[in-house]
């Protein structure tokens, strides 16, 4: 009798997309990952009961058992078990990712067979047929990824092409295109093949402001600097890209520009956890601090599940690279101790930084009102922390650590410390410099402080911060998309009315991201929670847009007041209006225009 069961069918071909109806994803890793700095396939089921945590014991032996006969010899497994599921991984060679993800999964469905005793057919002879062919169209990946070790040059692998070095020096080849094979000799132009400077960006917050403060530190030293974030790509003054490339596609797109000397690439946890990182070497890496967010998805349920997310950077780490850490942050104090590697650190508050400092590496921290920077065993002022404009006189500490995470990695990868100082002088005294990231207005009267706060941290961190300007009465707009759980959505509104009684509450619905919630779901639970936390139910509205509730915010506001707006999605649209109003000599109180 099989143990093979179809269930999750393809509506285009009507064939089953997995193996088993317990297979929950199975899926490619490019680059280094949360199991492993090699390439590989990682399989997510449900183990929910004993037979399915029995499966997941006998799977690197059915996984090893088909590696086998595919000559596949020094195959890894590795797995991961959380509350409700588990994932699966195993190493295989870079001509062979697709061929893993089969594999996998084959040897999923015989492991649940083994525990219900169960037959399977023999899937030795499908997986051959489909790792030849796998290898016929990809010649060149694995002696292209040998020359580029060989040559401790980093490499980077996706489903069009793979490419060594990176910048001015980067060699990309397109997998359709290549002549190469698997003995192909490689001529004299592949030697000007180098590295530029690559620095990552990881973390729950601060992620966007850190990356655009260090590219801008780099292009402060006269280097033509690519970065990718969560709104956009760009090389130099150009936007090659719009919307979020926090992924390994952006990371590439940065990667493989000719004109790039510098790169700071922005790294989310999803992009890590579905692809792996895009490249297998960089300069310098950093984690802002971790907050709880996303808790439930890839199986990750703590703090400490996060922070070992995030610390897949280190994963691509040159040996001779600290890793960037908030000392400020118990979980990644914790981290540290666990990683084993060198660790540069960064503090707000000078306490917290002499206990883990060393007179020979890099460091930031505030002192005497100023922002001080080691470099290698020397220490600099980078100038008093109120006259950065990003610190809004002080008042925004994010943005404080934000500036000394930037200032420790731009020292790490080699940017000067006059760069460094000179950046911080300037960055944020207008609003291209950091958009989208605590924007500040005043427009007919009132205060406008728009931001992209989206987890319990980051939205104490706005209020705290807009708690510091004066106002006649307190407006929030608040919002968030579908794939946080309820105990998440009610954190996130206890943070904002904990951290700031506000006059108003208007609940933005966010139907672009609904991400399998209801129409008015999140809502809902966001309006409980206020009411949970203490908001009178007549202080409370509700929007059907984002753009809805900025006009409803200023409907309701006269002269004095300060709005705090969490804009997400439709943050142009909102800017759009703000500058109409400005142009339009628009005061608190008047109408607002229907268009």
């Amino acid at each position: 009798m099989s143990a093979v069961s179809y269930w999750l069918r393809n509506p285009v071909t009507d064939q089953p997309e997995y193996l088993a109806p317990s297979i929950l994803d199975s899926r490619r890793l490019f680059g280094p990952n949360f199991f492993s700095e090699r390439a590989g396939a990682v399989l997510d089921v449900t183990c929910q009961h004993a037979a399915g945590a029995r499966a997941v014991e006998a799977w690197p032996t059915e996984v090893r058992r088909l590696a086998a006969a595919l000559g596949w010899t020094d195959t890894d497994c590795a797995t991961r078990v959380s509350s409700q599921s588990a994932s699966l991984f195993l190493t295989a060679p870079l001509d062979g990712l697709l061929t893993a993800t089969d594999l996998s999964e084959h040897a999923w469905v015989a492991a649940e067979a083994v525990i219900a005793e169960l037959d399977t057919p023999d899937a030795v002879p499908v997986l051959r047929e489909k790792y030849t062919r796998e290898r016929q169209a990809l010649p060149h990946v694995v002696a292209i990824a040998q020359h580029a070790h060989e040559r401790a040059l980093s490499f980077s692998l996706d489903d069009d092409g793979c490419s060594v070095g990176s910048g001015v020096g980067v060699r990309a080849v397109v997998h359709s295109d290549t002549a190469l094979d698997d003995s192909a000799e490689f001529d004299d132009s592949w030697d000007a093949v180098r590295d530029v400077p690559v620095a990552l960006v990881t973390g729950s917050n601060g992620k966007t402001t850190t990356t655009r403060l260090v590219a801008a530190m780099w292009r402060a030293n006269g280097q033509v600097t690519g970065w990718s974030c969560s709104d956009g790509v760009w090389v130099g003054a150009d936007q090659l890209e719009a919307g979020d490339y926090t992924g390994p596609s952006g990371a590439r797109r940065v990667l493989c520009h000719p004109r790039v000397e510098a790169a700071v690439l922005e790294t989310a946890r999803g992009g890590m956890l579905r692809r792996g990182l895009a490249l297998n070497l960089v300069h310098g890496a950093v984690i802002t601090n971790i907050s709880a967010d996303h808790f439930g998805e890839y199986g990750v349920e703590t703090l400490a599940d996060l922070a070992e997310v995030k610390s897949i950077v280190a994963r691509a780490l040159r040996v001779e690279a600290p890793l960037v850490l908030n000392a400020d942050d118990p979980s990644l104090v914790v981290l540290a101790a666990q990683l084993g590697r060198a660790v540069a650190w960064f503090s707000v508050t000078n306490h917290a930084l002499t206990h883990h400092t060393s007179p020979h590496t890099h460091a930031a921290t505030v002192r005497d009102g100023e922002l001080w920077l080691q470099c290698r065993g020397t220490w600099h002022t980078l100038g008093a922390v109120r006259g950065m404009p990003i610190t809004l006189d002080g008042n925004a500490r994010h943005n404080i650590a934000n500036a000394a995470a930037a200032a420790v990695l731009a020292s790490v990868v080699g940017v000067p410390v006059t760069a460094i100082r000179d950046t911080l002088a300037s960055f944020g005294a207008t609003a291209s410099d950091n958009p989208g990231r605590l924007m500040i207005r005043s427009i007919g009267g009132i205060t406008v402080v728009m931001d992209y706060a989206h987890n319990p941290d980051g939205m104490a961190s706005l209020c705290r911060t807009a708690a510091t300007m004066p106002a006649s009465r307190r407006l929030l707009l608040l919002g968030q998309a579908g794939n946080r759980d309820n105990a998440q959505l009610h954190a996130l509104a206890a943070a904002a009315w904990q951290t700031q009684r506000f006059d108003r509450v208007i609940i933005k619905e966010m139907t672009a991201m609904l991400r399998g919630r209801q129409p008015g779901e999140v809502s809902a639970v966001l309006m409980a929670a206020l009411m949970e936390a203490g908001a009178a139910p007549d202080a409370v509205g509700m929007a059907d847009s984002e753009l809805s509730g900025v006009r409803d915010a200023l409907v309701w506001s006269r002269a004095g007041d300060v709005l705090v707006l969490g804009v997400h999605v439709e943050r142009a649209r909102v800017l759009a209006l703000m500058d109409q109003l400005a142009a339009s000599g628009w005061n608190a109180g008047d109408g607002l225009p229907t268009t």
